[in-house]
């Protein structure tokens, strides 16, 4: 007979199971339907789902009724199945596992960092019937995860303690910060969980291991602390041809794996993206693990951190003549031309912003490029910022524009604005899942693809509203386009840009590259295409931030040599290497194109300003006739 969880977690780590929605997604299952509703419809799906991750090592494993309380199931007309559909969540479990596994009553968050939109007294009512029926169930304990607000949490675990004194694990969602949604710290908001009853404290959701090791940091050796759970998500999904996709590999899973061990996680599984194989690569890598005793002190640099530093640069600007300067579309073909990202700031404070984006133009920049809340993280806006760098410093703005955030009224509000600024270079991206950004509750509106929104900003051009109505005047947009050569089958990545450019492009700008042959296998696939491409490099920061890059965001991807030379590297030395390591990829970029993009990372402006005076000096050194640079 197995023993209590309580005492289990005192003895062991225990593998916990994957996700269940996304997974139940990727076997064909659409979003848009109630997949708690399974539990009595498909009832041998869900028993399946259970089995796999239980085959796959998991020992802890959770109940498909993570979204069956009523407030939920009202959107499906479901309220009235609340309690079938949870009794049958428990029992559907129970037959599917071993006994030698533990079966925990999932409960989700009602509101899900969403403060106002549910009363609290409404709250309490559909909590408490909840879990009144799970506690009534053969349960081996309770899960509240996905929780935003220490708030909501404790009136779960208080409900579940008025009841049962069956084990609670509390886990709250996070993107790696030091607090939770409703801003009290995570220790003391485990530490009022611990008073109310926890039994077990951790994190799921909304970061991948990365943002989760960090948060864990935080909390990790914390005096009086009870065990610790993560349930990191398969990195950050992507959204790819109407499909969501998860970049983190098992194998990475197993490796973050004995790193969360080491940082005092008992109860270790996946979230979001994760499948029976995140969960068997954990699993392994677990098999007669002991934890190492110094982890505190050698995972300080886990995630890369925010440093920035600063690198000593000369300033050498490009040669100015009183020629109108054509746009930068037009200006790759005839010489080098460097774009500089520097993200918008997530605060109110832009000092550092505008110092950045003038060192920048001191350094010779062609243009400033602001992304579109990348990450779906909220920034400051990019027309705010852009029409700042155009009026203060001088220097031309290019905007990104994202599907995801606007529907077709205000993208083309947002559009005319830019005209009326003289704003006139954007890129068109599709933009990365709300839900997987810092407002979880925001919806994805994504009217438009990547490759109608081009056609569209180009119908602009011809003074033709998206309704078709006359404009009266013309705009006079310069359109580019995103691209990822970090795939599997290049020859198809290319494809689409080729329909992107059908749709009316008039130039590409690349994820960051970080392998040189990868940059010449992308001139020979593109050398045919009529449009300039700006090849994207990014400096790394620390090894923390080379791992988090290639494992956890999508449509990118280190070189294993890459990797090796930033391993262990943080502070002046990782940025060091980043940017010789960039310097590198330039030399590799500068043979085949003529566009160049540098992304900035943490705001570390001296870095891309440094790599800018690499290319004006290499630029002054080629003989441009030995080169194919038709780009």
């Amino acid at each position: 007979m197995k023993p209590d969880l309580r005492e289990a977690l005192r003895r062991q780590v225990l593998v916990g199971d994957g996700a269940m929605g996304t997974y139940l997604y990727q076997m064909g299952f659409p979003v848009g339907i109630s997949y708690e509703e399974l539990n009595l419809l498909e009832p041998d799906v869900i028993m399946d789902v259970h089995r796999r991750y239980y085959e796959a090592g998991a020992r802890l494993i959770e109940t498909n009724t993570f979204s069956a309380n009523r407030e939920k199931l009202s959107k499906y007309g479901l309220e009235q199945e609340m309690e079938a559909i949870n009794r049958a969540g428990v029992e559907l479990a129970r037959k599917a596992v071993g006994d030698d596994a533990y079966v925990v009553g999932a409960i989700g968050s009602i509101r899900a960092g969403k403060r106002k939109n549910v009363r609290t007294a409404k709250v309490k009512e559909d909590l408490r019937d909840q879990i009144e029926v799970l506690v009534d169930t053969p349960v081996d304990g309770l899960l509240l995860e996905s929780f935003y607000d220490l708030e909501e949490m404790l009136i779960a675990l208080r409900l579940i303690r008025k009841v049962s004194e069956l084990p609670v694990i509390c886990q709250f969602a996070t993107e790696g910060t030091d607090s939770t949604h409703d801003g009290i710290l995570l220790t003391e908001a485990f530490r009022k969980l611990t008073a109310a009853g926890a039994d077990v404290v951790g994190f799921n959701c909304r970061s991948g291991p990365n943002g989760l090791m960090r948060s864990l940091q935080r909390v990790a050796g914390m005096e009086g602390a009870p065990p610790f759970s993560v349930f990191p998500n398969a990195g950050i999904a992507d959204y790819v041809d109407g499909r969501y996709t998860y970049a983190a590999t098992p194998e990475y899973f197993g490796e973050t794996a004995r790193k969360f061990v080491d940082l005092g996680a008992r109860i270790i599984g996946g979230c979001c993206g994760t499948t029976p194989e995140h969960i068997a690569a954990m699993a392994q890598s677990l098999r007669n693990y002991s934890p190492n005793p110094d982890a505190l002190r050698l995972l300080q640099e886990v995630g890369g951190g925010s440093e920035t530093g600063r690198i000593v640069t000369r300033l050498q600007p490009v040669p100015t003549t009183s020629a109108p300067e054509p746009n930068l579309a037009e200006l790759a073909k005839e010489r080098y031309t460097v774009i500089v990202e520097l993200d918008p700031p997530r605060d109110l404070d832009i000092e550092k912003f505008m110092q950045g984006a003038q060192a920048l133009k001191n350094a010779g920049v062609d243009a400033l490029t602001m992304a579109d809340n990348s990450l779906a993280v909220t920034r400051m806006s990019n027309l705010a910022l852009g029409s700042l760098v155009k009026e203060r410093i001088g220097m031309k703005p290019l905007i990104h524009i994202a599907c995801r955030d606007r529907n077709m009224i205000g993208t083309q509000s947002h559009m005319m604005g830019l005209h009326a600024l003289g704003i006139d270079h954007v890129l068109a991206v599709t933009g990365d899942p709300a839900k997987f950004g810092d407002l979880p509750g925001s919806s994805s509106v994504y009217d438009l693809t990547s490759f109608e929104i081009i056609r569209m900003i180009k119908q602009l051009n011809e003074g033709i509203a998206f309704s078709g109505k006359s404009l009266k005047k013309k705009a006079n947009f310069v359109v580019g386009a995103a691209f990822n050569p970090n795939v599997k089958h290049l020859d198809k990545a290319v494809q689409r840009l080729e329909r992107k450019i059908e749709s009316g492009a008039d130039y590409i700008m690349t994820q960051p590259v970080y392998n040189a042959e990868l940059i010449e296998k992308v001139y020979e696939a593109t050398k045919h295409l009529d449009v300039p491409i700006f090849i994207g490099i990014m400096p790394l920061a620390s090894g923390g931030n080379a791992e988090y890059l290639h494992n956890e965001v999508p449509g990118i991807q280190l070189s294993d040599e890459v990797r090796q030379r930033m391993n262990g590297l943080k502070g002046e030395e990782g940025r060091a290497m980043g940017v010789q390591i960039a310097k590198e990829l330039l030399d590799a970029a500068m043979r085949y194109f003529k566009g160049i993009y540098l992304m900035t990372p943490f705001l570390a402006y001296e870095m891309t300003v440094q790599l800018t005076e690499y290319v004006w000096e290499k630029a002054q050194r080629l003989d441009s006739h030995l080169y194919p640079l038709s780009k």
